[in-house]
């Protein structure tokens, strides 16, 4: 999968990343601390990485809310549910294709850099918002304008679908220029160790868009109680479906206004880009707009490849082969297996970048291997517990995102269990691609990249000759697969940099906690068979309250038996992760 944090068909990038750190001391009002005075210290790291997931936590709850709440609304329309998944996934390729890369993985070295000047980087950062904000603005025109042949091409759908899905593109496309301000602000507030509102934003996000949803079901109804249809669609319907999802994105970006301001850099519309360094940013960004081009383009054949399964087929037949999965169904699979990544990994790799970028600007390599040995492992704590239980719990998290439908839900059991595989390695290459960014290194990420494109297009294509109930669990494999051999190739470039960054250290780490895992995964098995997990008719196949009861009763469970495991066998990695944690509760007692 691509280098940059995604969620959706690939899962969304970090757009919306409700997934950055929350602030620990950011900076004020007034003039900017000098480059040594923004440094966090570890305690401060551990403090702001916490934080960030604690955000990304909450934010993570009303996702799945809101993903609970569009499956009542319409996963019992498959053609609808389908199209407006694809459509959806639209703003954030086309924003990771033209800028993603470079806003989320570029700006803040240079940021950092400007921060030394004697206007602590004023000048700088108003002439890159004001650039940023024109490109965004023309792209996303050019975009709206251009909804109906990027649509059929990218999409492969004809006749009504392809109307629906031109509909929804003209309410989702302008998401592209609000998700672009929502990354410009965010890399500014961390690039100045200010985290707390880039982690809370997309909360708002959330909030919006479930409200949006109870207001169409309100109106519309759900799809359990009513047939929607790309026949029967009205433009009503729309405006509530789609044009709420592009208001929660809308309040995300432009509340992160607040904030930035409150930095005091007396920032405005500047034009002009000599002298600024600019140049040295533009040269680093084609690598890494190549690298996103590489990634994203490779998903528009994977996005085509999805749509096959229903792609020339009525409403009334897709709905009576509900036997074939489609979009919606992996993109809630998507979703779910991303969450450990989200919460975790990118918390750390967050926080720890702009550390790493630091350490890159004085050539302190010790301390880049250090920085990079103890976030993989502190990481793998969390993620390889995580994928085992995503695995042993796929079935009542198909029945929460399914729409309390047997069908659905096992499909999204099938497909989680497939994703859940790779869930450790997609965090794994996130973390070792950020320290090739971190020394502006934009050129190897790129070569790295191109190698595993050319291995999923090939699974991908293969994918596509397979039955069409097949072809969603073909594309979940191919994920599983790219994000195994991501890491292999990115620590042989890696090694070749930094040297032995405690490759065996790291291994050693990851086995412990694996074999923990396993343990409290045969413990989650057991208990989950009390709960009639071994067959489609048991108790928690019955109601979403029941799969709500299921995973509450057997995911502590594991979770318990997977703490004490790693407690006997004294592995030191639990308490680094969880430290932040109990040092912000005894600060709460206090």
């Amino acid at each position: 999968m691509s280098n940059v944090d995604r969620v959706r068909i690939p899962p969304k990038p970090s757009l919306p990343p409700s997934n950055f750190p929350v602030a620990t001391s950011g900076p004020p009002t007034g003039a900017l601390p000098k480059l040594d005075e923004m440094s966090l210290t570890h305690e401060q790291t551990a403090r702001s990485s916490m934080s960030m997931a604690v955000g990304t936590l909450v934010s993570r709850i009303l996702g799945f809310i809101k993903g609970i709440v569009l499956g009542i609304a319409i996963v019992g329309s498959v053609a609808v549910s389908n199209i407006f998944e694809s459509s959806n996934y639209l703003p954030n390729l086309i924003f990771l294709l033209v800028a993603g890369g470079v806003f989320n993985a570029v700006l803040i070295p240079q940021i950092v850099k400007a921060s030394k000047n004697p206007d602590k980087g004023a000048d700088f950062i108003s002439r890159l918002l004001t650039v940023g904000v024109i490109g965004l603005l023309a792209v996303t025109v050019l975009v709206v304008v251009l909804v109906a042949p990027i649509t059929g091409l990218v999409l492969g759908l004809h006749g009504k679908q392809l109307e629906l899905a031109i509909t929804f593109g003209l309410f989702l496309l302008p998401q592209i220029f609000f998700y672009g301000l929502y990354s410009l602000l965010g890399q500014v507030l961390n690039a100045h160790n200010s985290f707390k509102a880039y982690a809370w934003a997309p909360v708002l996000n959330n909030v919006v868009a479930i409200a949006g949803l109870l207001v169409f079901i309100g109106v519309a109804g759900s799809s359990v109680t009513t047939e929607h249809t790309v026949d029967n669609w009205t433009i009503g319907q729309s405006w509530m479906l789609a044009g709420t999802a592009t208001l929660g994105i809308v309040v995300q970006s432009l509340v992160l206004l607040i904030p930035v301001k409150r930095l005091g850099l007396g920032l405005r519309p500047k034009f002009g880009l000599r002298g600024t360094g600019l140049g040295a940013t533009a040269r680093i960004a084609g690598w890494t707009m190549g690298t996103m081009v590489v990634g994203n383009l490779s998903f528009l054949i994977i996005l085509h490849i999805a749509s096959i399964p229903t792609d020339g087929m009525s409403d009334s037949a897709i709905n009576a082969s509900s036997a074939v999965p489609g979009v919606y169904l992996l993109n809630r699979a998507v979703e779910l297996y991303i969450v450990p990544h989200s919460i975790i990994a990118l918390s750390i790799a967050t926080v720890m970048f702009t550390a790493m970028a630091r350490a890159a600007a004085v050539k302190d390599t010790s301390g880049l291997r250090n920085s990079l040995s103890g976030a993989l492992r502190t990481t793998g704590v969390a993620t390889v517990f995580a994928a085992v239980a995503l695995i042993v719990l796929s079935g009542p998290f198909g029945v929460l995102f399914g729409g309390n439908q047997e069908t659905q839900a096992r499909q999204i059991a099938i497909i989680l269990t497939i994703l859940a595989i790779g869930a450790p390695f997609y965090s794994i290459n996130f973390i070792l691609n950020r320290v090739f960014y971190a020394q502006e290194d934009a050129r190897t990420p790129f070569i790295m990249q191109s190698i595993v494109v050319a291995i999923s297009l090939g699974t991908a294509l293969s994918v596509a000759l397979l039955p069409r109930e097949l072809i969603i669990y073909g594309i979940a494999c191919t994920y599983t697969i790219s994000n195994v051999i991501g890491p292999l190739i990115a620590h042989r470039f890696l090694r070749a940099k930094l040297g032995d960054y405690g490759g065996g250290l790291i291994l050693r780490a990851h086995m412990r906690f694996l074999f923990a895992a396993l343990v409290s995964g045969l413990a989650g098995e057991a208990v989950l068979a009390l709960f009639g997990g071994r067959g489609t008719h048991g108790f928690m196949w019955q109601s979403i309250p029941a799969s709500v009861l299921t995973l509450a009763v057997v995911g502590t469970l594991m979770a318990i038996v997977y703490v004490a495991m790693l407690k006997l066998m004294k592995v030191k990695e639990l308490d680094h992760a969880v430290a932040p944690l109990i040092s912000r509760i005894r600060m709460r007692r206090a």
